[in-house]
C-alpha cells in the first residue's frame, strides 16, 4: 500500500489552501513560466495519498515555484540524478521511491542562483521615528530567468517571500512580507517593488525596496542578498532555520 506523502500535505495545509487552491495556483505557476500544465485536485489527490510517486518535471518546476520549496523536501521519490519516476497518470508507489535524497544542486555548477541567502534590508518607522532592519535567511530556487525566494520559517517571527525575474545582471521583481503578529505592526502584510544588481561573484545581490507605508505614503530603503550555501537539502535548511546572528 502507497504512503502518504505526509510532507506535501503539511505544506499545503500551511499554506492554507484547499486542494482545489493548490491545483490552480500551480496551473498559473505553469503559466507564468510559459509551461501551461493541467494540475488539477484529483492529481493533488493523487500525490498526496502516495499512488504517485513522484511528478513529472514541468509539475515539479511549478510545485518548487508556489511553495517555495525543493522538490527532495516535498516528499517525493527522485532518481539518483533528481529526475521524476512518476508521471500524472501513475498508478502504484514507483520502486525508485526507496532510493535516498539526491546530492543536492550546485548553484555554481548549474550556472544559477540557488541556495541559500541572507536577506537584509532597511527600514524607517515612522511612528518610533527610528531605522531598523529586517533579516532573514532565505530559499532561493531557480527556473529559467525566474528566482522563487522565501524566508526559513526559524529565522524570523515574519515570513517573506520574493518572486524575481534575470536580466543578465538586473534582478527585478516583487516582495511580500507578513509581519509577526505579536509584533509592532501586529501581522499587517506589507507588499511592494524590488530591483537588485548582482555583483560579478554572483554572492551578492544588492538594491532598493519600494513600498507603502502604514501612513499611505511610498517609501523606499536598501536591500541586500548575500549567499551562504549552494545546497538545499533539509540538513541545510536545518541549519539554516535559524535567526541570523
Amino acid at each position: 500500500m502507497a504512503a502518504p506523502n505526509i510532507a506535501l500535505r503539511a505544506v499545503r495545509t500551511r499554506m492554507r489552501m484547499s486542494q482545489d487552491d493548490f491545483a490552480r495556483a500551480l496551473q498559473a505557476a505553469g503559466y507564468r513560466a510559459g509551461e501551461p500544465n493541467d494540475a488539477n485536485k484529483r492529481l493533488v489527490q493523487r500525490w498526496e495519498s502516495g499512488m504517485t510517486a513522484a511528478p513529472r518535471p514541468v509539475y515539479a518546476r511549478a510545485l518548487e515555484v508556489v511553495t517555495g520549496l525543493p522538490i527532495t523536501l516535498l516528499g517525493f521519490a527522485t532518481t539518483p540524478d533528481g529526475d521524476a519516476v512518476d508521471d500524472q497518470d501513475g498508478g502504484d508507489r514507483s520502486p525508485m521511491s526507496d532510493l535516498a535524497t539526491p546530492t543536492p544542486r550546485s548553484a555554481a555548477a548549474h550556472g544559477s542562483h540557488e541556495g541559500v541567502w541572507l536577506s537584509r534590508y532597511q527600514y524607517h518607522s515612522s511612528s518610533r521615528g527610528e531605522s531598523f532592519a529586517g533579516q532573514h535567511f532565505v530559499v532561493v530556487l531557480q527556473h529559467g530567468d525566474r528566482l522563487t525566494v522565501r524566508s526559513l520559517p526559524g529565522s524570523a517571527a515574519s515570513s517573506l517571500s520574493l518572486d524575481l525575474s534575470v536580466d543578465g545582471a538586473v534582478v527585478t521583481g516583487t516582495w511580500v512580507e507578513q509581519t509577526d503578529p505579536a509584533g509592532h505592526y501586529r501581522g499587517a502584510r506589507y507588499h511592494g517593488a524590488i530591483q537588485l544588481l548582482v555583483e560579478p561573484t554572483g554572492r551578492r545581490m544588492a538594491g532598493k525596496w519600494v513600498g507603502f507605508g502604514k501612513d499611505m505614503d511610498v517609501n523606499t530603503g536598501p536591500w541586500e542578498l548575500t549567499f551562504q550555501d549552494a545546497s538545499t537539502s533539509k540538513a541545510t535548511l536545518d541549519r539554516y532555520n535559524a535567526p541570523p546572528e
